[in-house]
């Protein structure tokens, strides 16, 4: 590490003078560079790792669409649904949808990576929302929109009837 002593413009280095005042910016001025580069090294929200929901069904207008996935974390009640381009974060519990930029979404091999620091602040508009069990599943629909398209999902469920997701 180099030293922290200053340059004068003349060149030579500047001592303490004798009354100590080196000694105690030196500490000081080591403190404030170690922070400025850990606080620069952490990011300011960790990603969680959002993975795939295997057997999910996939509803867009009654189809099938022909790009989606289905993702889920260790939060149940939450998931974020990929429709070709467009990502929508799904809460279950709280009856709400959000649009998500894609550009804060990582593909991460069959997952994906997402920060719960990104969503948005008010949901997108959505109307006739219905969840019921339907045997081994859980139905989710609902309409984006007063006009728009109906989205639904069916989440398995586990034997005892509560949702894996």
């Amino acid at each position: 590490m180099a030293s922290v002593r200053p340059l004068v413009p003349n060149g030579t280095i500047l001592g303490d003078g004798g009354d100590g005042r080196m000694r105690l910016l030196k500490p000081l001025v080591f403190v404030l560079v170690a922070t400025s580069v850990a606080y620069s090294q952490s990011p300011s929200e960790k990603k969680s790792v959002w993975k795939s929901v295997e057997f999910a069904i996939v509803k867009f207008n009654d189809e099938a669409p022909k790009s989606w996935n289905l993702y889920h974390t260790e939060k149940k009640g939450l998931l974020l649904l990929r429709l070709w381009k467009r990502y929508l974060l799904v809460n279950v519990k709280e009856e709400e949808a959000y649009e998500i930029d894609p550009q804060t979404v990582k593909p991460a091999g069959d997952n994906v990576e997402w920060s719960l620091a990104d969503k948005p602040a008010e949901p997108i508009d959505t109307i006739e929302w219905k969840a019921r069990d339907i045997g081994s599943m859980r139905r989710v629909a609902f309409r984006l929109g007063k006009n728009g398209h109906v989205v639904e999902l069916q989440i398995p469920l586990k034997r005892n009837g509560e949702p894996m997701y």
